[in-house]
């Protein structure tokens, strides 16, 4: 259990520190960085997320429902729809403004812009960080064999390269808000912290409920599904040509894909 915990301490913090790389450009780039290439930033996320979802956390999900004797596809339906409800739920009940929307969402708040910009990310990155956490407890729970180490460690490698572009999205808006550069920064890196802190409740709760592991995997899945389609594609096919934004979706999917199969 020790070593779970430290091997998704280790995945989360590097998910984390691309974050904080993605928000440092708030010191490189003086506007905002142009449609076309957030396009393919939000695109190239959704479909990093999207081909997690599938390999990374759904098929494990089938496969050891039916290892444990279960029924595959009903912990995956279940979890799935649970994850999805419980983002659908945080949204409804948390105030939170997306990059680029001029009208928050959910509830009336008296809080700032910076603070919605802020939430919405934070939000998103809950299911990135369970479902790093989730696979490196999955893991230290099968047959510890290096297959399943790696394809949790391509798992987050995935989640941290599309972190790069997401921190930026959250800190040159809130540089455009008026924050300072350092302010800006440092808002955009602690977006992800709640990665690490999701990735470990994760494994914790692997090590006292294994059996509803297959629920647990699906469920990050469900929440991941919820975010792309809620937020990255629209956001990605944004103005008057969305191709920029499928090609994202496209070659995130790919690498993504590729990284899972390769490396698990």
């Amino acid at each position: 259990m020790n070593e779970s915990l430290l091997n998704a301490l280790a995945g989360t913090a590097f998910t984390f520190c691309c974050t904080a790389i993605g928000a440092a450009v708030v010191f490189l780039f003086r506007g905002e960085i142009k449609p076309k290439f957030q396009q393919i930033f939000l695109g190239f996320a959704a479909g990093v997320m999207i081909a997690a979802a599938v390999w990374s956390l759904l098929i494990p999900s089938i496969e050891m429902a039916k290892a444990q004797g279960q029924v595959g596809w009903i912990p995956a339906a279940g979890g799935f729809l649970l994850g999805g409800l419980f983002l659908f739920s945080l949204d409804m009940l948390l105030p939170h403004l997306h990059p680029g929307s001029s009208s928050p969402e959910g509830p009336h708040s008296s809080m700032n812009r910076s603070a919605m910009l802020i939430i919405a990310v934070t939000l998103h990155n809950i299911p990135e960080g369970m479902a790093v956490g989730l696979t490196f407890g999955m893991a230290a729970t099968g047959d510890g064999g290096t297959a399943s180490i790696a394809a949790a460690f391509a798992l987050a490698l995935g989640i941290g390269l599309q972190n790069i572009p997401e921190g930026a999205a959250v800190s040159l808006p809130l540089k455009k808000e008026g924050l300072s550069n350092r302010k800006s920064f440092m808002y955009g890196a602690l977006s992800g912290l709640v990665e690490p802190i999701s990735g470990v409740l994760g494994v914790l709760l692997i090590g006292s409920v294994t059996a509803f592991m297959p629920w647990l995997l699906a469920f990050a899945a469900g929440a991941m599904i919820y975010v792309v389609v809620e937020e990255l594609i629209p956001e990605s096919h944004l103005g008057e040509h969305s191709n920029a934004g499928t090609l994202g979706v496209m070659f995130g999917f790919l690498l993504m894909m590729v990284l899972d199969v390769a490396l698990g």
